[in-house]
C-alpha cells in the first residue's frame, strides 16, 4: 500500500479536496435550501406549503443518482454545459436539502405554537418570530439529525465517480484499474474517506454535549 500511495498520491490528494470541496459546497447550500423549504412547510400560504412539500417529497425519494445524470446528461443536452463536478455537487445539494428541509420542519412543529401567538400579539413579523424566536430552538432540536445528514452527504459525495467528478472514488477507481490492485486502492480510499467524516462526527459530538443534547 505504501508504494501505491507513493505513486499516485497526487491524484489521491486531489480526490480528497475535490471530495471535501464538493462537500463544503453542498453543504452549505443544502442547509440553507432546506432551511427555507422547511419554513416554507409550515407556512401559511397554502400554494407555498404545497411547493415545498411536493419539492421535498420528489427528491427525497429520487434516487441521488438520477438527479446527478439529469443534471450530467439532460442539461447539457437542451441548455448548457456542466461539467461532472458541479452535476454531482448540485444533485447532492437538491438530495441533501430535501432530508434536511424534513429535519427542519419537524423541528419546527415541535416547538410550542404559543411562542409564534405570542410574539404575534406583541406587534412582531412573523419573520422575524421564526428567525429570532424559533430558529434558534430549532436548530438546537435537529443537531442530531442535521449532523446524520452532513456525514452521509460526504459519503454520498462519492456519487461524482460516475460522472468524473475527479473525486477521491473516482481517482480510487482510476488507480484501481491501472494498477488491478483493488484491495490495496479501496483499502486506501475507505482510511481516507474515514479520515475526513471521523473528524465530523467528533465535532457533532463535541456540540451535541456542549449543548447538552442527547440523541435517542
Amino acid at each position: 500500500m505504501s508504494e501505491l500511495l507513493q505513486q499516485y498520491w497526487p491524484l489521491f490528494i486531489d480526490g480528497a479536496l475535490h471530495t471535501i470541496l464538493s462537500s463544503v459546497i453542498a453543504l452549505v447550500l443544502s442547509l440553507l435550501i432546506g432551511t427555507i423549504m422547511g419554513i416554507t412547510q409550515v407556512s401559511t400560504n397554502k400554494w407555498l406549503r404545497g411547493f415545498a412539500n411536493v419539492y421535498v417529497e420528489f427528491f427525497r425519494n429520487i434516487p441521488l443518482l438520477v438527479i446527478v445524470m439529469f443534471f450530467y446528461v439532460a442539461i447539457p443536452m437542451y441548455l448548457f454545459n456542466i461539467s461532472g463536478f458541479w452535476a454531482g455537487t448540485i444533485g447532492l445539494t437538491i438530495y441533501t436539502s430535501s432530508f434536511i428541509a424534513d429535519n427542519v420542519r419537524a423541528g419546527i412543529e415541535t416547538v410550542p405554537k404559543g411562542q409564534m401567538e405570542a410574539g404575534l400579539s406583541q406587534g412582531l413579523k412573523r419573520s422575524n418570530i421564526m428567525r429570532h424566536i424559533i430558529l434558534p430552538q430549532v436548530f438546537r432540536i435537529v443537531i442530531p439529525p442535521l449532523g446524520n445528514q452532513f456525514i452521509n452527504l460526504v459519503k454520498n459525495s462519492s456519487i461524482l465517480a460516475m460522472v468524473a467528478g475527479l473525486d477521491l472514488m473516482y481517482f480510487g477507481d482510476f488507480v484501481a484499474m491501472e494498477t488491478f490492485n483493488t484491495f490495496d486502492t479501496y483499502l486506501l480510499v475507505g482510511g481516507m474517506y474515514l479520515a475526513i467524516t471521523l473528524p465530523l462526527t467528533y465535532a457533532i459530538k463535541k456540540l451535541e454535549l456542549k449543548l447538552g443534547i442527547h440523541d435517542n
